[in-house]
């Protein structure tokens, strides 16, 4: 019998330094192809389950996300991102068995101090690499400042900002005028491009749960032994959640009464299928169902007909602004009354 693996803590406004490699010794991205979908998965994964990604870091054989779940749904969050990434993956590449190793890791995160110093190490994980070490400090800096597979560019300000990441908290740690936080942001990632930050590393290793103070750890992990000792069997576990889940009752009737038609119409197949596509994507980011549980209730056999109705979604919500409106105004009605905390 294999061993079980470990439940996962999750509560509302948990933050978690997420950790995810390759099977094996393949390279986990094999072109900027790969790169850019495993964006757009995050993209669509950030939207549908309402998570803050705070930064991102792609290398070749992993990657790092630093996200905080205002629904205490990492796990779903995950899924979406993993599942579609790996069906891609194997599809692009002609291959098929498991493109991750094992489970992804996910430590819970304390504070601003710890977060700041993780966002760091995140961030400078370009230039922590064997090939990188031995080059001279000029090539590395500049390394680091162009490399386009990370959140670093965009909170300096030499790249593009992506709309899915929230940069305007951690940059809020920093002190000072609002102005000068970018270049005061680049001078402390960079202040650890030689220097390794030996304290921060040796943080790091005292958990396998969590990153932070004693009292943290010690918090963390007796919420995990009341995990063990509430569930028998190895699976993920909300510990608390936060965000209210509505009834799809409630969520058809909210769809059909902008589509101006009756709820039995969205649940019967036709040619167009938009607002059947609108109230699953509602069915999914306000009723906190998993695209298979949609495709049961609207009668579409797989999750991953539902997947293709979502892309669908948004691609008519890009070409048509009208249409968009009534989409952002359906999700608004639909808003629960418990929001996401901001970092602590």
């Amino acid at each position: 019998m294999g061993m079980a693996r470990q439940l996962r803590v999750e509560y509302s406004g948990a933050i978690y330094h997420v950790t995810v490699r390759a099977n094996g010794r393949e390279a986990l991205f094999r072109n900027d192809t790969d790169r850019k979908y495993l964006l757009s998965r995050l993209a669509e994964a950030v939207e549908m389950h309402r998570v803050r990604l705070f930064l991102f870091c792609l290398m070749e054989t992993h990657f790092h996300l630093v996200v905080e779940t205002p629904g205490g749904n990492l796990g779903r969050f995950m899924q979406g991102v993993l599942t579609g990434y790996g069906v891609y993956f194997n599809r692009a590449h002609r291959r098929h068995g498991h493109v991750t190793q094992g489970r992804y890791g996910a430590k819970l995160v304390e504070g601003n101090a710890y977060l700041l110093n993780l966002s760091r190490y995140v961030h400078l994980n370009p230039v922590k690499i064997k090939e990188w070490e031995v080059k001279p400090l000029a090539e590395r800096v500049t390394y680091l400042r162009t490399y386009p597979w990370s959140s670093y560019r965009a909170y300096i300000g030499a790249g593009p900002r992506n709309k899915f990441v929230e940069y305007g908290p951690m940059l809020g740690v920093m002190e000072g005028p609002t102005g000068t936080r970018e270049g005061r942001y680049r001078e402390f990632v960079e202040s650890g491009i030689e220097t390794d930050d030996v304290a921060f590393i040796g943080e790091l290793s005292k958990s396998s749960r969590s990153i932070g103070s004693d009292t943290y750890r010690e918090w963390v992990d007796e919420r995990y032994r009341e995990l063990v000792e509430a569930h028998e069997t190895p699976e993920d576990v909300s510990f608390r959640c936060g965000v209210e889940r509505l009834l799809p009752e409630s969520i058809l009737e909210v769809v059909a009464k902008t589509a101006k038609v009756d709820c039995a119409a969205l649940l019967i197949r036709q040619r167009d299928s938009r607002w059947r596509a609108v109230a699953g994507r509602m069915l999914c980011t306000h009723g906190g169902l998993t695209q298979r549980e949609v495709a049961a209730i609207l009668g579409l056999g797989t999750g991953v007909a539902v997947s293709c109705q979502l892309k669908h979604l948004n691609q008519l919500m890009e070409a048509e602004p009208k249409f968009r409106q009534q989409v952002e105004a359906i999700s608004a009605k639909l808003e629960p009354a418990v929001r996401g905390a901001v970092i602590r």
